[in-house]
């Protein structure tokens, strides 16, 4: 008689590596280290007094253009806990390429202190933060956090983008101009001054302040957060990110032209101040991000909130689908 097979054992799935605490203490002791170097040394400054996030932070201020750096540590990290899911399911082993990254952060603080350029550090610190993630938690981990890490970049002050205020002040005081006259509003320019040619109000001039320069920095970080939430191709992402610029100017033109039809037509000395004041909120970021809006959709074919749920789906009844050819039953 023969004997039955003893029936094989299943096989079990590989288990997924799990943070160990020794992980969780290298991240405690490297965050530690971060922290002294980048918050608490004072290496930098006129006077060598001040750390490098110091610096920045005493850089985000409306001379600068990047008041709205106060906002990036909250949207970067919204942006991280938006990607939560994913981390957890990507975590695999370490890579020691991470350590070579961190070594580069590591270099461009170095070579911030020999130059006195806090910049450099400062733009070391998400190439710190993104190899760290690497070595202890493996390239797909890395991989997710890339965006929200070096989204950082966008919050360093630029000396560059000082010069180009001048060029954005011709070019509000331009479409100002004609935008006035579409409304009814004869007006002629001086410059960036702007003034009605029946003389019923005061010349208004186009300072740095509404050249659009605070708008479109602002607008370049909304714009990039939401490229990488949106659920679409790269080109649409890039498409979405670039387009912050020209969605920038149309909308500091429509809220300095309405500064000019109310002081026509309403109360100039309520338009200068009052409106002048508030118009950027009450105004332009509405009509930038409702135009943002037109462009994702007009990209998906539809809202993008409707076109994922369709797409997901569509996924979904795709993969429960029965085979097309399912197998024979053996006779």
């Amino acid at each position: 008689m023969n004997q039955p097979e003893s029936a094989a054992p299943p096989a079990t799935a590989p288990e997924k590596p799990g943070i160990a605490w020794e992980i969780w203490a290298a991240v405690v002791v490297s965050g530690v280290i971060v922290l002294w170097f980048f918050g608490l040394v004072p290496l930098f400054g006129a006077g060598r007094d001040m750390s490098a996030l110091g610096w920045l932070r005493s850089a985000w201020n409306s001379d600068n253009d990047y008041a709205h750096g106060l906002i990036f540590p909250f949207l970067i990290a919204g942006l991280i806990i938006h990607r939560r899911q994913d981390l957890r399911s990507a975590v695999t082993t370490g890579s020691f390429w991470g350590l070579v990254a961190v070594l580069v952060g590591a270099a461009c603080y170095v070579l911030a202190y020999r130059t006195l350029q806090p910049r450099v550090a400062v733009a070391g610190l998400p190439i710190i933060l993104w190899g760290a993630a690497w070595y202890l938690w493996g390239w797909q981990v890395a991989r997710i956090v890339s965006f929200p890490v070096f989204f950082f970049w966008l919050a360093i002050p630029l000396p560059s983008f000082q010069q180009a205020t001048m060029q954005l002040q011709l070019l509000a005081t331009s479409l100002a101009h004609h935008g006035a006259a579409w409304c009814g509003v004869a007006t002629y320019t001086q410059g960036t001054d702007i003034l009605p040619v029946k003389g019923n109000w005061p010349p208004l001039s186009i300072a740095g302040g509404c050249s659009g320069i605070h708008s479109l920095m602002a607008l370049l970080m909304i714009s990039a957060a939401w490229a990488f939430v949106a659920k679409t191709t790269l080109w649409k992402k890039t498409l979405l990110f670039v387009s912050a610029v020209p969605l920038a100017i149309v909308g500091n033109a429509l809220r300095v032209t309405s500064i000019f039809v109310i002081a026509e037509y309403g109360d100039a000395k309520w338009a200068r101040e009052t409106w002048h004041d508030w118009s950027g909120l009450l105004l332009f970021y509405p009509f930038s991000l409702l135009l943002l809006l037109g462009l994702h959709s007009l990209l998906e074919g539809g809202l993008p909130w409707h076109c994922s749920r369709h797409q997901q789906l569509r996924r979904l009844v795709a993969s429960h689908a029965a085979p097309a050819n399912p197998p024979t039953p053996p006779a």
